[in-house]
């Protein structure tokens, strides 16, 4: 279904949930009613307990929504799962006070439920104790709702509000985000510790696990976050010169056209990418030539034309500087139909080239991840970076989120 616009989407695990709290507020539902009901309107009363968490989850990420819309900022669904919601977004809000306020929502319109739900259980309590006993059930599993989203970690809402403060102190978003990363994985620790404590205490597989998931998800989400911020300050600080390869052929503008033909028979024979062909002529650049000569003369006349004769431009070819950032690279290679580039010197010389491979393999490297051989190839062959690394959709989120500035063309 949609909401204003916004789709609203539910994982197949927060039916887990469902059922969950379905069969525990009707264990509830039992204890209060002491048998005055019947089964079935127990597990009535259950379920709706548990439609009703569903709206309280709904309508918190709504806040969220809502408040980023109001921010210009475009939010492109809602997603129900096992651990509650989250609402995605197309780009992050451009200011730390606004990032603020979009976090702050969801808590806020969770602790007014919470508030006008315990009003009901005041002015339901001795007309319909059952009525009185839903609201609190409900209203409480806002508060909780609340506060535990109130934790100062991310991927938590107060993760966001901390990320978004620290960010106001210091002027960098980025050290907000490594401090609502580094007090999440704290407090994930801490979950995970607790929850082993409770169940050697005796205290059951309940409370207990229910900790060790939370403090599980949370250092799941910590490493993500930790991952991409090293992906990000890789693509930021190493250059195009730390990454290039040397893919091209140089040949003099006076030789003739069977040369070039040789060329892409050598080459023909190997499946990755062909390599460019660059002109010169006493030492300076002219250049280049494609193979679309051999195609259109017959082959007896290769001998007669020499290269000068069908010379393109230089800056024909997609280029960039040797000096530029690899994260600007990125969005280069994305423009090239080839899925390649020609890197200047700083002189405006030729020095060597660049695809997809050589910039996956310089991030990866840096990980300390090397690669075999046979993997590299592949993903030459099909102009893809290797291991499937997404890098144009990381350039794409740090640009949306104001980490980085478009170049200009």
């Amino acid at each position: 279904m949609r909401i204003k616009g916004i789709p609203l989407r539910v994982h197949p695990s927060w039916f887990v949930i469902l059922l969950l709290f379905t069969w525990s507020a009707q264990g509830q539902v039992l204890s209060v009613a002491k048998s005055s009901i019947s089964i079935w309107v127990s597990w009535a009363i259950g379920f709706l307990t548990a439609l009703l968490l569903f709206l309280s989850v709904v309508l918190h990420e709504l806040g969220h929504s809502f408040v980023a819309i109001h921010e210009g900022v475009k939010v492109r669904s809602i997603t129900l799962f096992l651990l509650g919601g989250v609402a995605r977004v197309e780009k992050e809000c451009s200011t730390p006070m606004a990032a603020f306020r979009v976090a702050l929502a969801g808590p806020v319109v969770s602790f007014l439920l919470a508030m006008v739900l315990f009003m009901g259980v005041q002015t339901f309590a001795n007309v319909s104790p059952l009525l009185a006993n839903l609201f609190g059930q409900v209203g409480a599993i806002n508060l909780v709702l609340a506060l535990f989203n109130l934790l100062p970690g991310l991927p938590l809402d107060g993760g966001l509000i901390l990320k978004a403060l620290v960010w106001y102190w210091t002027g960098s978003q980025r050290k907000g985000i490594q401090v609502a990363t580094a007090t999440g994985r704290l407090l994930s620790f801490i979950a995970i510790s607790i929850g082993i404590l409770l169940f050697l205490l005796g205290g059951g597989l309940g409370g207990g696990l229910w900790l060790i998931l939370l403090g599980w998800f949370g250092l799941a989400a910590s490493r993500s976050q930790s991952q991409m911020l090293a992906l990000q300050e890789i693509l930021c600080q190493l250059k195009v010169i730390n990454t290039s390869g040397h893919r091209f052929r140089v040949l003099e503008e006076d030789q003739p056209l069977r040369r070039l033909s040789e060329i892409h028979l050598a080459q023909s024979s190997k499946k990755n990418q062909s390599e460019w062909v660059l002109v010169c002529s006493s030492g300076r650049w002219v250049g280049y030539v494609t193979e679309q000569p051999l195609k259109e003369l017959p082959v007896q006349v290769w001998d007669q034309h020499c290269l000068r004769d069908h010379i393109r431009p230089l800056d024909e070819l997609p280029s960039i500087d040797q000096r530029a950032a690899l994260w600007e690279a990125v969005l280069k290679l994305e423009d090239s139909e080839e899925g390649r580039l020609l890197v200047f010197s700083p002189a405006g010389l030729p020095c060597g080239t660049l695809d997809r491979v050589d910039l996956g393999q310089a991030v990866l490297k840096k990980l300390g991840v090397r690669l075999p051989s046979q993997i590299i190839e592949t993903a030459r062959n099909q102009r893809i970076y290797p291991l499937g690394l997404a890098l144009p959709k990381i350039v794409e989120d740090m640009l949306s989120a104001g980490l980085l500035k478009r170049p200009h063309s």
